[in-house]
């Protein structure tokens, strides 16, 4: 005899915390100046400040290079772009489909010390990496005071 675990509530869980995440991501979104993020799933970023340069690197395995765009406007770059949907779950027989496909965006906000003009951007393995460079510091001077 096999014991069967009865949980009327379960099912009542799971939409509670998807309609949390769906909230929360939204108050994220307007609250947190610094990191912006809207669409259907997020990518995880990290974000590295080295001697010469920002280095931010965002997983998005599956996401081809052409469908991924990183602009850079009023001292924010973002990040966005798009996984489709490989896979028909009636069709092909999948049971089980956890990995998130649709939109994304992510957008940081810049150090006035950052270089926009320079920024590069490459994705390899499914890791996209965004190389900012600083600018160049201009040495503190000191002003000859001219006397009349």
């Amino acid at each position: 005899m096999n014991v069967i675990h009865y949980s009327p509530w379960g099912k009542m869980g799971r939409l509670h915390r998807d309609v949390d995440r769906l909230f929360s991501a939204r108050l994220l979104s307007e609250q947190d100046e610094e990191s912006s993020q809207a669409g259907s799933w997020l990518p995880a970023v990290d974000i590295k400040e080295e001697d010469n340069r920002f280095l931010v690197r965002t997983d998005v395995p599956g996401v081809a290079a052409e469908d991924l765009e990183v602009t850079m406007e009023d001292g924010h770059v973002c990040i966005q772009g798009h996984r489709d949907t490989e896979v028909d779950t009636a069709q092909d027989g999948w049971r089980r489909v956890e990995r998130v496909t649709g939109r994304f965006y992510r957008r940081f906000s810049l150090p006035d010390t950052a270089d926009a003009e320079a920024i590069k951007a490459e994705c390899r393995n499914g890791v996209l990496e965004i190389s900012i460079p600083k600018q160049a510091k201009s040495l503190p001077r000191r002003i000859q005071i001219q006397t009349s």
